[in-house]
């Protein structure tokens, strides 16, 4: 994968300049300016913050579009609780919600 294409694809799909991908990842735009023009690869960290100033995650970054999937903040408050539960209620939760389904 060709990180810098990709994250000139993410910045134009946003309508955004350098500029502006600068100001929102919070990085100098000389910095993000220096990996096009020296053929440089941002670090991990850098790379963290273009995926937080784009709002995308790093997995968004790195999947191939089908493959991408957004949650709402209502389907990640419901895997926290989820992931909170015990084995024996994930268990007892999952019979749940297959009866719900299979009505």
């Amino acid at each position: 994968m060709d990180i810098l294409k990709r994250i000139t694809e993410y910045r134009i799909k946003k309508n955004w300049s350098e500029y502006e991908l600068a100001k929102f990842s919070d990085l100098p735009q000389s910095t993000i300016s220096s990996w096009y023009k020296k053929g440089m690869l941002p670090s991990i960290s850098s790379l963290e913050k273009i995926c937080k100033g784009l709002n995308i995650t790093l997995s968004q970054f790195f999947c191939d579009g089908e493959d991408s999937i957004v949650l709402t903040e209502k389907q990640k408050e419901l895997i926290e609780k989820y992931n909170a539960l015990s084995d024996s209620q994930k268990e007892k939760l999952d019979i749940f919600i297959d009866g719900m389904l299979s009505r």
